[in-house]
C-alpha cells in the first residue's frame, strides 16, 4: 500500500457509530470497546503484527495480489485448523487470523477473548462430507452409526451437524472422531473412518489422490461465511489495531484481485505451501471468498448455527454472538472495491 493510501485510511474514523444488535438472542446491542487512535507511519513502522493462517491461505493471497509489503512487520504462524488458531488468539500468542464459520462460535461459548472483525463469504461446495472411491455408502443416512473423521469445532463440524439435522438425525445418532486434518487424512486413506468432512484445500486434495466421493456438500445447508478474528488485547494496542485496520483492507482487496486471477492464486498458494499446483487449482477453481458486511445478517446466521450446536449439545449453553463482533474497521473494508 502507498503511504498516501495509508495515511488516507488512517483518515477514516476506525469506530463504527452503529452498533449491532443481539439478533436472535433479543438481548441489548454490546457496546464496543473503546478505539485508540490511530498511529503515525513512524510508529506503525515499528509494530510487529502476529497473523495466523491455514495451510498458507492468507499470506499466499496477499502475495498473488502484490499486497505483502506491508509498513509494518508481519510474524506468520500456521495452523491446521481454526480452533487451535483461535485458542491462540486468545491467549495472545497472535493478534488475528481467518477462520471458517463454527470455530469462532465454541471459542466465544468458552469465553475467549476474541472478536470477529470482518467477514466474507465463498463456495459451499467445498464444505464436503467424503467416503472413499469403494465405499459402499451412497447416502447420507447411511452414516448412521459409523465413523466420521472431523475437527472439532471447524466448520466441517457445523457441516456434519446441518448435514445430518436434514434427515432427522444428530451427532448422537454417528460417531464423530475428532482429529485434525493431517490425522484424519491418514485415517480416512486407512479405512479407519468411514467418512471424512472436510473443506479446501484438504478437500481437492483427498479428491484428487484418492477419488474420494462426495455424499454431502454445504448447499442449503452451510452459510459460507468466514471471519478475521482479533483479540481484544491487540484491539486495545493503538500500534496493533492500526496495523490490524491495514491488513484487513490488504485481505479484503486480495480476495476481490483473487476472484479475477484465479491462475495467479493458485501459483502462489502452491508455492507458499508446497500443495500441488493441481491441488491449489481445483479449490481456486470454485472462486474465493469475498468481503461481505459485518452485519446484522451475518450476525444473526451464526447465531442461528450456535443455538444449532446448543439443541444439539454440542455447545453447553445459548450465548450472544453479537457480544464477540466489533464493527470498528466497517468503514475502512466498506470503501474497498
Amino acid at each position: 500500500m502507498r503511504r498516501r493510501d495509508f495515511l488516507t485510511l488512517l483518515a477514516i474514523s476506525t469506530a463504527s457509530t452503529g452498533l449491532l444488535s443481539a439478533c436472535a438472542s433479543g438481548s441489548r446491542a454490546p457496546e464496543q470497546a473503546p478505539v485508540p487512535a490511530p498511529v503515525s507511519p513512524q510508529q506503525l513502522a515499528k509494530v510487529t503484527l502476529r497473523v495466523g493462517d491455514q495451510k498458507g491461505n492468507s499470506r499466499s493471497l496477499l502475495r498473488s495480489a502484490g499486497l505483502d509489503e506491508f509498513p509494518y512487520t508481519v510474524q506468520w504462524a500456521t495452523f491446521p485448523s481454526g480452533p487451535p488458531l483461535l485458542e491462540a488468539v486468545s491467549a495472545d500468542a497472535i493478534d488475528l487470523g481467518g477462520v471458517g464459520n463454527t470455530p469462532p462460535l465454541f471459542a466465544a461459548a468458552a469465553g475467549a477473548k476474541i472478536r470477529a472483525v470482518a467477514a466474507s463469504k465463498g463456495n459451499t461446495t467445498s464444505d464436503a462430507l467424503v467416503v472413499r472411491p469403494d465405499s459402499p455408502l451412497q447416502r447420507v443416512d447411511e452414516l448412521r452409526g459409523r465413523k466420521i473423521a472431523v475437527a472439532k469445532g471447524s466448520s466441517a463440524h457445523a457441516q456434519i451437524l446441518l448435514t445430518l439435522r436434514t434427515i432427522n438425525l444428530t451427532p448422537d445418532d454417528v460417531e464423530l472422531v475428532y482429529l485434525q486434518p493431517s490425522d484424519a487424512l491418514g485415517a480416512f486413506r486407512q479405512g479407519a473412518v468411514d467418512a471424512w468432512a472436510i473443506w479446501d484445500p484438504y478437500f481437492s486434495q483427498v479428491q484428487l489422490e484418492s477419488g474420494a466421493r462426495v455424499i454431502a456438500d454445504g448447499r442449503h445447508t452451510a452459510n459460507g461465511l468466514s471471519f478475521q478474528v482479533a483479540g481484544t488485547a491487540a484491539l486495545a494496542d493503538a500500534g496493533r489495531n492500526t496495523a490490524i485496520a491495514d491488513y484487513l483492507v490488504r485481505l479484503a482487496r486480495a480476495q476481490r484481485y483473487a476472484d479475477t486471477h484465479r491462475e495467479e492464486r493458485a501459483q502462489a498458494w502452491a508455492a507458499d505451501t508446497g500443495l500441488p499446483i493441481e491441488v491449489t487449482r481445483r479449490a481456486t477453481a470454485a472462486g474465493p471468498d469475498l468481503p461481505v458486511p459485518l452485519d446484522e445478517a451475518v450476525v444473526r446466521s451464526e447465531q442461528e448455527l450456535a443455538d444449532a450446536f446448543v439443541a444439539a449439545r454440542e455447545i453447553p449453553r445459548r450465548f450472544s454472538f453479537a457480544e464477540f463482533v466489533d464493527t470498528r474497521f466497517a468503514a475502512q473494508l466498506a470503501a474497498v472495491s
